[in-house]
């Protein structure tokens, strides 16, 4: 086929389908629409990698590009496609805006070595209609927020720039058509080489620009509806992204998902000889650090590493889901990291990098509990045990399974190589046969374990991706924040398990500081109480593997929960996976988008009437302390 050949008419869009409409063109062009919406994105790129006009158009909701390498037959292709859409869509929309993408030409007379920087400045242009010169006022807006490298973008206005003949062809003579042009600064570019760029820059501002257009396009939906609406709302900026994932979404996080599933990082840095090491560390006289064995890795963390990085994230064409899997990447990498450095000094630091040490409003908590609540008898000496336990678990299984089918993949294992205690595992409940609880704290560990843990893995699995399943990057703080809260909820976090976590914290911060095992089993036993048993099973999670700073999440997170409560902010999204706090407003903006999906199942200690009332007294401003004070409220 020639340039002068005419292009065959594309097949008619299926904008309604369950997948988006997408397709290659003929010329190298590209269309992608995640479903009908009242803009469309173009981008005529260069013949050069990292076009910002190509990324931030092929990462929209609904976009054609096309290469300007290819000439007449690729505008062609691509006008087309603009033509049949612009008509398959002018009933539903009679008021459409078209946004006009392009690279601005770079400074060729900058080299590696020159002083001055790529020039950052936008040149925006609009059509005279004023819809058109209202919105480029709100892309203006949005993109003098931009800050790179203690940089801010300067702005020129012209004329709006001559399409290729094709395409201006496929706008002219349409009724209610507004057009916005925005020509992107190069300064991601290294000076003097074409193919080389910085990422960082290059990622922040594909961003940027990407939430300044959709921001763009909210109001031009504001101004068209309002005609006919005066009191319609406009629409957040965030629910005109994608929809739908692309299938280089999927294929990431299924390879994410096999390499966490790969190992089981905590089992393989925790003790297996927990038991026999007490029982050694008293036959001692607590004079010599106890001498844990651990399972051997089932993997190699080198060859996992490359694995990890070989998955290819650019390809996933959303910057927010894109973050989401750099995180968890390297999350991961950490891990493996520790699993090489077990038991060694290097284990330690890279422990802290990963969970964090404990900051002096931490520590001071930690020490005021300890110093209010006095060690002593907790009342009833029942205690139930690992059968027990057990029991009372698949109980509460039960009963969720009949609240949601999806329930039913839950299980609970005895296991005789962890230590006293219970570990969910992704759809697992580990219960150690040296389990001993007492009763009352039966119900509220297993809210702990099962309505915290286990139901954010069922809700997460639940989500168009995985991750949400297994836990986005840093997620553990605020998981357990939510068990601990779970447990006071309920009216189960006795002075023991609040003494317990506060003492975990100073162990923590003692064996940054230098202290040893022994130095931090006799801190715990001879200045705040705990039996020697007790003390060494907390001293003995925090150094096992040769230090783990984990521990102290358990009451920093719980701070974030209760604070969270405090101020009057709901704890929604917080059941639909397991996130960190910091991923709120992902879960927000993935959710207006309507990429996630409502959690199927919701904790079932939320539906009681004491745990009702004790959230509407810490509403009220009273504190958690005051309220382990007072007697039931029910």
């Amino acid at each position: 086929m020639t340039d002068n050949e005419p292009v065959q008419q594309p097949p008619s869009p299926d904008l309604g389908g369950e997948h988006a409409h997408r397709r290659k063109l003929d010329g190298g062009g590209r269309v992608h629409i995640d479903r009908p919406l009242p803009f469309l994105i173009l981008a005529g790129h260069p013949d050069e990698p990292f076009s910002l006009a190509r990324r931030v158009a092929s990462i929209s909701a609904a976009s054609v590009i096309w290469p300007q390498a290819g000439g007449e037959l690729a505008a062609s292709g691509a006008a087309a496609e603009v033509t049949l859409l612009l008509d398959h869509l002018a009933d539903a929309y009679p008021k459409f805006l078209v946004i006009v993408l392009h690279d601005l030409p770079r400074d060729l007379s900058l080299h590696e070595e020159s002083p001055r920087l790529e020039p950052f400045e936008f040149v925006l242009a609009a059509s005279a209609d004023p819809a058109a010169q209202d919105v480029v006022d709100t892309l203006h807006s949005a993109l003098s927020e931009l800050e790179i490298d203690l940089r801010v973008p300067e702005f020129r206005t012209q004329h709006l720039p001559p399409l290729p003949p094709a395409l201006a062809e496929a706008l002219d003579g349409r009724d209610g058509i507004s057009v916005l042009s925005l020509g992107i600064p190069q300064i991601h570019r290294i000076p003097g080489d074409p193919r080389r760029i910085y990422p960082q820059i290059y990622h922040q501002v594909e961003s940027a620009i990407h939430d300044a257009l959709l921001q763009a396009a909210a109001h031009f939906i504001e101004l068209a509806e309002h005609e006919d609406d005066a009191d319609r709302q406009r629409p957040h900026h965030r629910s005109l992204g994608r929809r739908r994932f692309v299938k280089a979404a999927k294929r990431a996080d299924e390879a994410l998902a096999n390499i966490s599933a790969s190992f089981d990082f905590l089992l393989g840095i925790s003790p297996i000889n927990t038991v026999e090491a007490f029982e050694a560390f008293e036959a001692g006289k607590r004079s010599t650090p106890p001498d844990f064995h651990y399972r051997p890795l089932p993997i190699s963390p080198d060859i996992v590493k490359r694995r990890l990085y070989d998955i290819e994230l650019r390809a996933v064409e959303d910057p927010v889901i894109e973050e989401l899997f750099n995180e968890k990447r390297l999350e991961l990498d950490q891990q493996l990291m520790m699993l090489q450095r077990r038991n060694t000094p290097a284990f330690r630091h890279v422990s802290l990098i990963q969970y964090g040490g404990v900051e002096p409003e931490l520590l001071e908590v930690a020490n005021r509990l300890l110093e209010a609540f006095a060690p002593g008898s907790e009342g009833s000496r029942d205690y139930v045990d690992a059968d027990g336990v057990q029991a009372a678990a698949e109980q509460i299984l039960a009963r969720y399974t009949r609240r949601t089918p999806a329930f039913a993949i839950a299980e609970t294992c005895l296991r005789a190589d962890t230590g006293p205690g219970l570990m969910v595992s992704g759809r697992s409940l580990l219960i150690s046969t040296a389990t001993r609880v007492p009763s009352a704290r039966v119900d509220p560990l297993l809210q702990h374990e099962i309505s915290v843990h286990v139901l954010t893995y069922i809700n997460g699995s639940q989500q168009g991706l995985g991750i949400f399943g297994a836990g986005l990057a840093g997620y553990e703080g605020l998981q357990e924040g939510l068990g601990v809260f779970a447990e006071f909820i309920v009216g189960g976090l006795t002075v023991a398990r609040l003494r317990l976590l506060a003492a975990r914290v100073l162990v923590v911060h003692a064996m940054l500081e230098g202290a040893d095992f022994i130095a931090c089993h006799r801190l715990l036993q001879a200045e705040h109480g705990f039996s020697s048993r007790g003390a060494f099973n907390i001293v003995a999670r925090i150094f096992r593997s040769g230090g783990l700073t984990k521990d102290a999440i358990y009451l920093r997170g719980f701070r974030q929960v209760l604070r969270r409560v405090a101020v009057g902010l709901s704890l929604d999204p917080l059941w639909y996976g397991k996130i960190a706090e910091h991923h709120v407003p992902v879960v927000e903006e993935l959710e207006a988008r309507g990429m996630l999906r409502p959690p199927v199942v919701t904790p079932e200690f939320l539906d009681r009437p004491d745990a009702q009332a004790r959230l509407a007294r810490l509403r009220e401003g009273h504190s958690f302390i005051d309220l382990l004070k007072e007697p039931s409220p029910c």
